[in-house]
């Protein structure tokens, strides 16, 4: 199981952006990561310094989020629909997409729903719910 910390999230997502920019090779993790960067040129400013991206932090406070955080969700859920895990994901991303006509989108209300599923396991002491979050998703998908 990998378990980044941090520090090697941000360097990850840094290391991503730089490459992008130079033209270089990236490997396929890094290439859905620069796809989510290209949707999100806000984050720029704060993937072009390593360094000082691992030592800022994010707290809400100046009223931006964390860039990190929110890129990382975006992986998240893009290998959620890769292998359809938890199963049914990928259709309910889908759905939400062509509703919305457009993925980032999808991927933005996806995260609301896996954010509140995080949230209420931990708040709880249990497992995340799997199916509350689909669930969400698909509400999602189903209104206007």
């Amino acid at each position: 199981m990998f378990n980044p910390s941090p520090e090697d999230v941000r360097r990850f997502f840094c290391g991503v952006y730089a490459k992008s920019r130079q033209g270089q090779p990236l490997e396929a993790l890094e290439t859905i990561a620069a796809g989510w960067i290209d949707q999100h040129p806000e984050y720029h400013a704060d993937l072009a310094d390593a360094d000082a991206a691992v030592t800022r932090v994010y707290d809400g406070k100046d009223g931006r989020e964390n860039p990190f955080l929110h890129l990382s969700m975006h992986l998240s859920i893009s290998e959620q629909c890769s292998i359809d895990q938890p199963r049914g994901i990928r259709q309910a991303v889908e759905l939400l997409a062509a509703r919305r006509d457009s993925l980032l989108e999808a991927h933005h209300e996806a995260m609301e729903c896996l954010g509140r599923m995080m949230w209420e396991a931990q708040r709880a002491g249990r497992p995340p719910d799997g199916e509350a979050y689909i669930a969400c998703v698909q509400r999602r998908a189903t209104r206007d």
